[in-house]
């Protein structure tokens, strides 16, 4: 039997994509953007601090890197803690001794629980985005509107409260939205999110309560991607890394300004057989002349001041 034709009408089928979040358009035929100083590659690193319960709930899916052994799972629940605790120096050791501006997206309940890590980036002079409540507050199709407007509404005015900035930018924990999710943040004052992974460039990001910026994360050069799903080797990691910056680099000298987005997480990367990695990353991203290290913060007004 024939398949009535009502079966292929789709009322968002358009040009280019199927929904009305962001307008289409070629990366390489937009307008070119300069970063200060005549630079070519803007580096944002955006560094991971997270709070995955031990009793977590996995609702609707086990978050990645998440609890993987029956409760209580306190082999990975430990791991994660040595990542705030101990990781986290490494990387703000190596931080300062290549000059790099680091953003940090940063779970509100472990604000909550460890007011140390927030005196230290704040100390520091650096960005904090806010990356959910914890790692097992998923967003998701199909939950109550409700549910998820308190959410989001608690984890980010409560961080503002706890930090003292003024958190514009949101990492879903594991990437996800719902649809209610964009409007939502704007709704909460967020000026950008980092979970659409279709761009090398910040694009205007729609929604019913007015427009934001979706700002370009990589989830293929993150570690946690790399090492953990792809099961690349921690050389491999730091040539992908370095392989994408000089193509980015290349692309810059004739289409203007790109954006190098690197996520890292110090419970991964600050182990000590793998920090000389992200070190010698570091080390690469400093020897460039043509790299401004700035806060994603930064990139946005830089870049949206041009548009």
């Amino acid at each position: 039997m024939a398949l009535d034709n009502s079966y292929l009408e789709y009322s968002e089928r358009s040009y280019g994509m199927d929904h009305q979040r962001y307008d289409w358009s070629m990366l390489a035929q937009r307008k070119p953007v300069n970063w200060p100083q005549g630079k070519k590659l803007a580096v944002w690193v955006n560094v991971g601090l997270q709070q995955y319960p031990l009793d977590q709930k996995g609702i609707p899916f086990k978050v990645p890197g998440g609890m993987t052994m029956p409760y209580p799972d306190l082999r990975h629940f430990s791991l994660r803690d040595y990542g705030n605790r101990v990781g986290l120096y490494r990387f703000l050791k190596a931080f300062d001794k290549y000059g790099i501006k680091a953003t940090f997206a940063m779970n509100t309940e472990l604000a909550e629980q460890n007011p140390y890590l927030l005196d230290v980036i704040n100390k520091r002079g650096d960005e904090i985005i806010c990356h959910g409540w914890n790692m097992d507050s998923l967003h998701f199709g199909g939950q109550n509107i409700d549910e998820e407007a308190k959410l989001v509404s608690e984890s980010v005015n409560r961080l503002r409260e706890l930090s003292g900035q003024p958190i514009r930018g949101w990492l879903s924990p594991a990437k996800n939205q719902s649809d209610n999710t964009p409007e939502l943040l704007k709704q909460n004052g967020i000026e950008f999110h980092c979970d659409w992974v279709n761009d090398d460039m910040p694009y205007v990001f729609k929604t019913d309560n007015g427009d934001m910026w979706s700002m370009p994360l990589s989830t293929e050069l993150s570690d946690q991607f790399v090492l953990m799903n792809n099961l690349h080797s921690e050389q491999s990691y730091a040539e992908q890394i370095i392989d994408a910056t000089q193509m980015l680099a290349d692309e810059a000298n004739t289409q203007g300004g790109r954006i190098l987005a690197l996520q890292i997480h110090p419970w991964l990367l600050g182990q000590p057989h793998r920090i000389a990695k992200l070190e010698q990353v570091l080390e690469y991203f400093a020897s460039r002349d043509d790299v401004w290290f700035a806060h994603a913060s930064e990139i946005l007004d830089c870049f949206s001041k041009q548009q």
